[in-house]
């Protein structure tokens, strides 16, 4: 008798099972009953956009009657929708076919974050032409700054077998918003460009095309020399333009909605027009120019610097200022939020604002290179916005990069944002169930972005866990100070690049490598001495900060104006300095890193309380997930302090946690992490 009810037990679980909680739905987790019946949808015409559309209506919808309606009248609202309530039913329409698919999703949202769909009057119109995804993957499967497993593209088995996760894929990112995506890294093989690989890439093409999002390619600088074994790869070079002109012909031949190239060149030891004596510019034109009649772009990267004595933070400016307005206006200038790489914190990009006649993008990166890679919980919704807010004052008071980039204050032909995607082939697709929050806020702003990282945080929970008020709020803060907290545990008041080389994962401050490139090394960046830390960016230092439009060099280059949460990335300041709040900095740096474990200590006594909400595999990954994050918050700390100790020769103040570490036995630390690349 036991068995038999045990059987029955079972039996009753196995319809369950389908909804087994691993994170693989990421948000998309709707109702297990089916939605509307098809009498229910209204729609004219037929493709495999509205097909979705519909689809996705009828599993998922619970609510009243949907009418699907193109409106030619709606054009300007670009890929946007408007959702109204009209008597008994929901009427949604757009200029484009991906509007409707789009107003499906949000219509979605509403109903799984329990928002009354009663009286709608919704009109939305994305942020950015270009919403992209930059895919650092490689063509043997590795993923550089990847850290959820091998790739999801499967080239050996393309074009003939085809993953089901491509389409699961797209559909993560149409419910967003997101419209691109960058298939390989943009340090990148020139064997992307070979026929055999772009038959492969149009099958991903065409799966992704229902879903509203294009394809671009990363491409080689020397690709017609290595492929098409052309003298050289000078953009001025006859033989070389034909080359890649004939290439964008055959790519578009396969893929007639190609987006286009994005490029990584001249930086970091990639090939690139300056190897001839050519500028950026002459090699940006080069490729506009093919892709133009097509209508494709080129996304071109401002990441260099070379070794030069010049301040790292400075290159990507001084070298394209002077081609200000020398680029065709298919090109847009693809800018790191900060100028030196993807940091916890960084002051925000000079070049924004500083083009004043060639569009900018920005850049931001959702892997988590340089904060905690996929085991810490940080939400990168508020660095965004701080970027994104930040007010470069190019045009007078108000020129944020978000107006500068969107189109507001410089009308340019197209406008765009990225981000580099931190997607594998793990089951949760991003390596910590957390990290999730991150595509989704960057699609999210990426469509708007005003939004307020609270209200991306909020529909995010809801959606992916639970509404349930008892986990959300609390989960929910986590969320909202997560990113202050890496900040202090980590690299606080401006400190920046303090990583172990290479792996970019803990923390080696006393790293010098000698015989190396010196702005590889942290001391290039803290340079702490007996007299105190920071790196000199005012006037009588690197003078960085006369890239910065008035007042912000000003305010920047004055050590009593400069904030603090960037003080030691603009001064050198004496140990001993007066800090705002009475503290000396040498205090007020062991408060803030004792501050950061602190916090990560509070997540895990908030998150364990949080057990009776959901799912005991997501629970217990997230759990174990913080118990890494917070051993590590105290190698951060007794690391710093200890070592920059040596140098301030002051106490660590008795009220804080004593470092538990030796300092010699921090420095012994070697992690092998060759698969991050």
């Amino acid at each position: 008798m036991h068995n038999f009810r045990m059987y029955l037990v079972l039996l009753f679980m196995i319809p369950l099972a389908v909804f087994a909680e691993d994170g693989s739905q990421l948000w998309l987790r709707f109702p297990a009953k089916n939605g509307i019946s098809a009498d229910k949808i209204i729609s004219r015409g037929n493709s495999p956009t509205l097909n979705i559309a519909r689809k996705e209506l009828s599993s998922h919808w619970q609510g009243q009657t949907v009418e699907l309606r193109t409106e030619k009248s709606l054009k300007n609202l670009k890929d946007g929708y408007t959702i109204k309530s009209v008597q008994n039913k929901i009427v949604i329409s757009a200029g484009k076919e991906i509007g409707l698919l789009y107003g499906v999703y949000h219509i979605l949202r509403l109903q799984q974050t329990n928002v009354s769909t009663a009286n709608l009057n919704i009109t939305e119109k994305p942020s950015f032409d270009v919403r992209v995804l930059n895919h650092w993957d490689n063509l043997d499967g590795s993923i550089e700054r990847g850290y959820a497993g091998h790739s999801l593209w499967k080239w050996e088995d393309l074009p003939n077998t085809v993953s089901p996760r491509y389409e699961a894929y797209a559909r993560a990112n149409a419910s967003v918003g997101i419209n691109a995506t960058v298939l390989n890294n943009v340090n990148a093989s020139p064997n992307m460009l070979r026929e055999d690989y772009l038959k492969k890439v149009k099958i991903l093409a065409d799966i992704f095309r229902p879903y509203g999002i294009k394809v671009y390619l990363s491409v080689n600088f020397s690709s017609p020399k290595v492929l098409g074994k052309t003298e050289n790869s000078d953009p001025l070079n006859k033989d070389v333009q034909k080359w890649w002109k004939d290439k964008a012909a055959e790519i578009y031949k396969l893929i007639p909605d190609f987006g286009g190239f994005l490029v990584k060149a001249n930086s970091e030891g990639q090939p690139g027009p300056q190897d001839y004596g050519r500028t950026h510019a002459d090699g940006a034109n080069m490729m506009a120019d093919v892709l133009k009649p097509y209508g494709g772009i080129v996304m071109w990267r401002a990441f260099v610097y070379s070794p030069s004595k010049e301040d790292r933070a400075k290159q990507a400016y001084l070298e394209f200022v002077p081609l200000d307005g020398k680029f065709r206006d298919n090109v847009i200038i693809q800018i790191k939020n900060g100028p030196i790489d993807f940091q916890p914190r960084e002051a925000f990009n000079p070049l924004f604002g500083a083009l004043r006649k060639t569009p900018e993008m920005v850049e931001f990166q959702i892997t988590q290179e340089y904060l905690g890679q996929s085991n810490h919980l940080v939400f990168l919704s508020p660095l965004f916005k701080e970027t994104l807010e930040s007010d470069t004052y190019a045009d007078g008071k108000g020129s944020t990069i978000a107006k500068i980039t969107d189109g507001t204050l410089r009308p340019g032909k197209i406008t765009a944002i990225s981000g580099v995607a931190n997607i594998g082939e793990d089951t949760d697709w991003t390596g910590h169930q957390f990290a999730q929050s991150n595509w989704y806020a960057f699609g999210r702003l990426a469509w708007n972005h005003e939004l307020t990282s609270e209200q991306i945080a909020d529909e995010w929970i809801k959606m992916t866990f639970t509404d349930r008020p008892e986990f959300v709020n609390p989960v929910k803060q986590i969320m909202l100070t997560s990113r202050e907290t890496v900040v202090d545990y980590m690299m606080p008041l401006g400190l920046h690049h303090i990583f172990a080389g290479n792996h970019h994962y803990g923390p080696e401050p006393w790293g010098d490598y000698k015989g190396g490139r010196p702005d590889w090394s942290p001391v290039y960046y803290h340079q702490a001495d007996a007299r105190g830390i920071g790196f000199d960016r005012t006037r009588t230092g690197s003078n960085a900060v006369s890239q910065y439009f008035p007042p912000l060099n000003e305010i920047y280059g004055n050590i009593e104006t400069c904030p603090e949460d960037l003080l030691l990335w603009f001064h050198h300041v004496p140990w001993d300095y007066k800090m705002k709040d009475g503290k000396t900095l040498w205090d007020e740096l062991c408060y803030k890193y004792d501050s950061g474990v602190h916090q990560v200590r509070e997540y895990q006594k908030t998150w364990d309380q949080m057990q009776p909400y959901i799912d005991e595999q997501r629970f217990s990954e997230v759990q174990s997930k913080l118990k890494i994050q917070a051993k590590d918050s105290v190698w951060w700390k007794d690391a710093c302090l200890l070592y920059f100790q040596t140098f301030s020769k002051r106490p660590i103040p008795y009220d804080i946690e004593r470092p538990v570490n030796e300092l010699e036995d921090l420095k012994k630390i070697k992690l092998n992490m060759g698969h991050h690349n």
